[in-house]
């Protein structure tokens, strides 16, 4: 009954409207000027109170109490309205509300629409939703077609557990994808960003920076200005001058790409490493790492530096590899009452005896490996081999593989080197095997080398200069004496158990034989100064490097 009578009253209107229309001339009017072919028009469907207003040039209706209008598909409410239907446009005022037909709802204090080309401005609490986001702003351009909102003067998205403001934004609640520009700032159960501009769609969660940004976290900070970032499973990808910092590492290149669940990242270009906890610093051209094992590789043009209290000791190699030690941890194989049970595969049983397995312990001091074509270089160290290693669990360096090191003018070399570091500085040098060390006696051109070899060798140094070593057993040497004004006595030939040499101005100075003891001293013009070497005899300064310079080229 109450369906038939309103349909009545909303047939009695329009007859009313179209005999108001004809009579002021502006339906005829509105026939000349305006093609009215795909103009869809709003229609009013229900109202308390309803007022028609000519003027010179428009006319109007005024709606007011509980208004509803239908436009296509689209529902509009308000508490009161102003319609042209000349120009299909209307004013809302009061609890406006547009409803779509895919359930995206509009809401604010104020609406003004263009029916023609579906575009609603809206201004005053201003909310848009759609499915799971909320967006509210005070002003807000919004076109029903295309569904796309545009805000100018701040605005804040809520996408499920993840909430965005920025001062200017667009959201498509079509394509579920929003750009947000000036003072961005992203809230996440999970992470927080800051950034210029940035680019997200609600329903994969992905975001795109477009200029300065920052992804922080419980566990690491990512700062970039073009990239992608997953937030749904925390992978990042980013294209331009990057870096990513954790608790215990800087890592910035050109481009960076991470994977936060497996811990898998790499860095290209321009790379920098930056191992807070041991003040190392590794550039390169490419590093791989893995956050969740702590382990690293570099390679294209690796220089490690380890930061000393004066110095600083660079060092080059083909490749450079970084962990931490690995502990043994007991592996208890669990009895099954179920006979016919087949064992895990991969598990060695022994029936309930513990197997003991390695594992990474990610709490020790990590560890540096540099792999072929090392080169050493520190004011007052420089060294040459095939291989070293930095232990941050003992502070040592080991050089292995033809190592030579170089300490201002004296050269030591041996099977491998071992260099131990105490405040940033090198303390003592121990050579384990086929120790030798040299030193250059006079000018360049007289071609003297005072000498010791022997099994091992241990080296102290004071102030980062040679001052006193200790070779043992079968130690031997050549040496050249001199007197007071400092001509040389002639050459001294020497076999001892033990050798103590004593160094001055980086130069062997003087000799302490012990146990079985023999020498000799002959006149330099009775000798053959050019064969008067030790059988392990090796003067390679021409490898020895010469700046940091020459371990970046």
């Amino acid at each position: 009954m109450h369906s038939t009578f309103q349909n009545k009253i909303n047939i009695i209107f329009s007859i009313g409207l179209m005999v108001w229309l004809l009579s002021s001339g502006a339906y005829v009017s509105a026939q000349k000027k305006i093609d009215t072919s795909r103009k869809i028009p709003i229609t009013i469907l229900k109202n308390n109170y309803m007022e028609g207003i000519k003027t010179d040039s428009n006319s109007y209706f005024k709606f007011v109490g509980d208004v509803q209008f239908q436009h296509g598909t689209d529902m509009l409410y308000c508490d009161s309205a102003i319609l042209n239907q000349e120009k299909n446009n209307l004013e809302a005022f009061g609890n406006v509300k547009i409803v779509q037909a895919n359930g995206t709802t509009a809401m604010s204090d104020y609406l003004s629409y263009t029916g023609n080309i579906k575009k609603a401005y809206l201004k005053g609490n201003v909310s848009l939703s759609t499915n799971n986001d909320h967006l509210w702003t005070e002003e807000l351009d919004y076109y029903l077609i295309t569904k796309v909102g545009n805000y100018y003067h701040g605005g804040t998205l809520q996408s499920g557990s993840t909430t965005l403001s920025s001062n200017l934004g667009t959201y498509n609640a079509q394509k579920k994808e929003a750009r947000f520009v000036e003072d961005v700032l992203v809230n996440d159960t999970a992470f927080n960003i800051e950034s210029k501009d940035l680019g997200y769609n609600t329903e994969t969660k992905m975001m795109r920076f477009f200029d300065s940004s920052i992804v922080t976290n419980t566990s690491f900070v990512l700062r970039t200005t073009v990239g992608i970032y997953d937030s749904k499973y925390q992978i990042a990808e980013f294209i331009s001058r990057s870096s990513i910092l954790n608790n215990e590492q800087y890592i910035e290149g050109d481009s960076l790409f991470y994977n936060k669940k497996t811990g898998i990242g790499k860095a290209l270009g321009n790379v920098i490493v930056l191992d807070t906890a041991q003040q190392v610093t590794l550039y390169c051209g490419s590093a791989f790492y893995n956050d969740q094992l702590k382990t690293l590789l570099a390679i294209d043009k690796p220089v490690l530096k380890r930061v000393q209290e004066n110095d600083s000791l660079f060092t080059r190699a083909d490749t450079f590899y970084s962990a931490h030690f690995s502990v043994k941890k007991e592996l208890q194989n669990k009895s099954t009452s179920n006979k016919g049970a087949k064992k895990k595969k991969n598990i060695a049983v022994n029936e309930g005896n513990p197997e003991l397995i390695s594992i990474a312990d990610t709490t020790s001091p990590q560890y540096y490996c540099g792999y072929h074509n090392v080169r050493i270089f520190s004011d007052s160290l420089q060294g040459k081999c095939d291989s070293v290693c930095f232990s941050g669990k003992d502070s040592t360096m080991m050089l292995m593989k033809n190592p030579i090191i170089w300490s201002r003018k004296s050269q030591i070399s041996g099977d491998t080197i071992i260099a131990f570091i105490q405040s940033g500085k090198v303390s003592k040098v121990v050579v384990p095997s086929d120790a030798l060390i040299v030193s250059r006696s006079g000018p360049e051109q007289a071609n003297l080398f005072n000498q010791v070899q022997g099994k091992t060798l241990i080296a102290y140094m004071v102030n980062e200069a040679l001052d006193n070593a200790i070779v043992k057993p079968d130690a031997e040497s050549i040496y050249y004496p001199t007197d007071d004004s400092g001509a040389y006595i002639g050459v001294s030939q020497s076999q001892s158990e033990r050798m103590k040499i004593f160094f001055k101005d980086s130069k062997i100075n003087k000799l302490l034989l012990e146990q079985e003891v023999k020498q000799t001293l002959s006149p330099l013009n009775k000798i053959d100064i050019e064969n008067m070497r030790l059988s392990r005899f090796k003067w390679l300064d021409e490898y020895r490097p010469k700046s940091i310079i020459e371990l970046f080229e």
